[in-house]
């Protein structure tokens, strides 16, 4: 079967489901193939997280304060609703020397246009009453949320058939085709052949992968991560909320384990427990020292939580990349190939400012920020092996 479209979009999780979206809204013909089906992936492990707070000054904040207003409109926008929850979040000091460095975070976030608010130690519990005694501070953040990532993916995508875009799931690409001349001509699944002059690489952790049958490269490694999932609950955590720890694990180079509370109520009732990251490549098992290590930190923080059930854990790959900037944007290397991968564990969060940029670039219009850092072509070509 053969079908000629505007635009082919690889990977139907949250950011291909966005590309889609907008490409379709702008009135380009799309196509979307995954290899398995909407959210098998990335983020049908995701907690959901939309975050300014962990985001120093500079580019990645620029597309998380760009997304954050694009998610407020997208929640009021697509029918049905996609539990969108101003929650919040709270970032919190363990000692003076973390309250001291989160403080001079904050004011540079600040100064950037993100709203901070200082809750001294006295104040904490009025914020989180289940907060462990002895903190010494925290940082609130009001424009961080929440959304359930495998619903807002899925609305997406509805949104962008509606929109007149296809959706082919079971379908991994066996083939991008490029013209003799290096450019983008389409691509071939075990089903069928789509012809389009654009290709956007949303595959998440394989897109180093798709990177690599256009004829380029892309250094997108899996980085692994765990979330535990507790019984039912009241309301115990208002808000999301984490150790100011997290913000070093967020930016490590490191492939060794790392945890740190990350811990968040839902409006359903089980209590969400995160962070670990390690890069294993796409391993699957079980590991339960990460589980432990996170189970550890989330009671040390919140004391309340130590008699509670851990009803199910599960784990996915955040695509990483070296610099822990996604990549976004036509690759002028191989021309009409497009990528938006590379967001590790800001693809939700980052979703949909990544999916107007690529319909802008698509269309050749400006783009709402600056894709420059985000230029799939920075990275150091790799020198062939010897």
């Amino acid at each position: 079967m053969k079908q000629t479209v505007d635009v082919i979009v690889i990977g139907a999780g949250i950011v291909g489901a966005a590309c889609a979206y907008y490409a379709a809204r702008a009135g380009l013909t799309v196509a979307v193939v995954d290899r398995a089906g909407p959210v098998a992936g990335t983020t049908g492990a995701g907690e959901g997280n939309l975050l300014v707070s962990d985001k120093s000054p500079g580019p990645e904040l620029d597309l998380a304060l760009l997304s954050t207003g694009l998610w407020r409109d997208l929640a009021a926008q697509l029918p049905q609703g996609i539990e969108y929850e101003a929650k919040g979040g709270v970032v919190v000091a363990a000692d003076e020397t973390q309250w001291a460095a989160l403080r001079s975070a904050a004011a540079r976030q600040a100064a950037a246009g993100v709203t901070t608010r200082e809750v001294p130690a006295q104040r904490l519990r009025d914020l989180e009453p289940h907060l462990a005694p002895g903190l010494a501070g925290a940082v609130h953040y009001p424009q961080d949320a929440q959304v359930q990532p495998a619903l807002a993916a899925s609305r997406l995508l509805h949104a962008a058939i509606g929109s007149g875009a296809v959706l082919h799931p079971g379908e991994p690409v066996t083939q991008v085709v490029v013209t003799p001349r290096g450019r983008i001509d389409g691509v071939r699944t075990p089903r069928r052949e789509l012809r389009s002059p654009a290709v956007v690489n949303a595959a998440g952790p394989w897109s180093a992968r798709i990177a690599e049958l256009a004829g380029t490269t892309l250094p997108v490694m899996p980085r692994r991560g765990f979330v535990l999932v507790t019984e039912p609950l009241p309301r115990v955590v208002r808000h999301k909320v984490y150790a100011a720890a997290y913000l070093a694990d967020v930016t490590s180079d490191s492939a060794a384990l790392h945890t740190s509370p990350v811990i968040e109520g839902t409006p359903a009732g089980p209590v969400l427990i995160g962070s670990s990251r390690e890069r294993t490549g796409f391993d699957r098992s079980l590991s339960t020292a990460a589980l432990r290590r996170m189970a550890l930190d989330a009671t040390a923080l919140f004391p309340v939580l130590a008699e509670v059930s851990v009803l199910r854990a599960y784990h996915g790959f955040r695509p990483y990349l070296p610099d822990h900037l996604p990549a976004i944007g036509p690759d002028p290397r191989v021309p009409g190939l497009h990528h938006a991968c590379g967001h590790e564990g800001a693809g939700i969060g980052l979703a949909p400012g990544t999916g107007l940029l690529l319909a802008q670039a698509l269309r050749g219009e400006e783009p709402a920020v600056d894709l420059a850092p985000f230029r799939p072509d920075r990275f150091p070509t790799p020198s062939p092996p010897a």
